[in-house]
C-alpha cells in the first residue's frame, strides 16, 4: 500500500492515529487505549486490518504502552534503524501499509526477549468473541477453539 490516500486517511483515522501511524508520532504512556487491555484477542493495523499481535503474548512491561513478546505473522512486522531524539533504537513498521507501529527492544521475557513496544494508536483490538464475525476466524485456533 505504498501509494496511501493520505486525505482518505486523515478523514478515517483519529489525529493521533494518524500523527502515530504516518508521523511516526508517539502516544503518551498510560495515557492510551490498550496499555492495560487485558481481554483476549488479537491487534490489527488501524490501517490495513492486517494481523500483528496478539493477547496472548501481550505483557505488562510497565512502560505505559502495549507490550508483546512477538508478532502474529512476522512477514507483516518492518524492523528499521531508528536513530531519532538522539537515541539508536528499532523502528517497528507493518509491511502492508507501512504503518510506523513503535519499537522493539531486547529487554522482553522468554521465551524471545524480545519486548515489541507498540502504540495503542496503531492498533485495533479484535476480541476473541468477534473474531469470525469481523474475518479473522483462523485465529480463534489460538485460543483453542
Amino acid at each position: 500500500m505504498n501509494n496511501k490516500d493520505l486525505s482518505q486517511l486523515k478523514k478515517n483515522l483519529t489525529p493521533m492515529q494518524y500523527e502515530v501511524t504516518q508521523n511516526n508520532a508517539t502516544e503518551p504512556p498510560f495515557k492510551n487505549e490498550f496499555w492495560n487491555e487485558n481481554r483476549e484477542g488479537i491487534y490489527v493495523d488501524i490501517v490495513s486490518g492486517k494481523p500483528l499481535f496478539s493477547s496472548l503474548d501481550k505483557f505488562d512491561a510497565g512502560c505505559g504502552w502495549p507490550s508483546f513478546t512477538k508478532p502474529i505473522q512476522e512477514e507483516e512486522i518492518i524492523e528499521k534503524a531508528d536513530k531519532s531524539h538522539f537515541m539508536i533504537r528499532t523502528e517497528v513498521r507493518s509491511k502492508t501499509a507501512d504503518s510506523h507501529l513503535g519499537h522493539v527492544f531486547n529487554d522482553g521475557p522468554n521465551p524471545t526477549g524480545l519486548r515489541y513496544c507498540i502504540n495503542s494508536a496503531a492498533l485495533r483490538f479484535i476480541s476473541k468473541e468477534k473474531l469470525e464475525t469481523e474475518g479473522y476466524g483462523e485465529f480463534l485456533r489460538l485460543f483453542g477453539k
